[in-house]
C-alpha cells in the first residue's frame, strides 16, 4: 500500500488529516523575520531559542498552527519557499493596502507589482501574494465557494 492509493484510503488505522498543523522555513536573519511576523503579520512569538537559531510562533489564539523559523546565516545555499495564510476574503481584499503601509509591496502571481489581490480560479481562492524580508514568497488566501466568473469588456 502507498499513499495515495484506494487501498490506503480505506485504512481505518491512519488517522484523517484535518489540516496543517506547523510549518518550518529558513531564514537569513532570525531577528529581522521575527520582527516582520510578529509586527506586520501579527503572528505571537511562542519561544525563542538562541542557542540554536529557531523561533516558533503561533499562527492562531487557539494554538492551531505553529511556524518555527530556523536561521542559516550567511550561507551562499539559498532556497527559494512558499507559504499561505488562510484568512478571511475581506482581510485579503484589504492586505494590499496594509502591505504597503507596512513598506511590503504587493505582487501578483508572477512576482510583478501588483495593488490587488489574484483569483486563482481553478482552486478557486483570491489571494494576495507578496515576498517577506526573508526572502520567502508568502501570500494570503481565502478560497472560494464558486469558481470566479469571468467578465470580458
Amino acid at each position: 500500500m502507498t499513499a495515495g492509493h484506494p487501498e490506503h484510503l480505506a485504512d481505518p488505522s491512519i488517522p484523517r488529516i484535518l489540516g496543517l498543523y506547523e510549518t518550518h522555513l529558513t531564514v537569513a536573519n532570525l531577528q529581522r523575520s521575527i520582527a516582520f511576523y510578529r509586527d506586520v503579520l501579527k503572528l505571537e512569538v511562542g519561544t525563542v531559542i538562541e542557542s540554536r537559531n529557531v523561533a516558533f510562533l503561533w499562527i492562531d489564539d487557539k494554538r492551531m498552527g505553529m511556524l518555527g523559523l530556523w536561521e542559516t546565516g550567511s550561507s551562499p545555499l539559498k532556497m527559494r519557499l512558499h507559504i499561505a495564510f488562510r484568512t478571511s476574503l475581506t482581510d485579503v481584499i484589504g492586505s494590499a493596502a496594509a502591505l504597503k503601509a507596512h513598506g511590503v509591496q504587493p505582487k501578483g502571481f508572477n512576482g510583478e507589482p501588483l495593488d490587488e489581490p489574484v483569483v486563482v480560479g481553478w482552486m478557486p481562492a483570491v489571494s494576495q501574494y507578496f515576498r517577506i524580508p526573508t526572502d520567502i514568497r508568502s501570500n494570503s488566501s481565502m478560497c472560494l465557494k464558486r469558481r470566479p466568473i469571468r467578465i470580458s469588456a
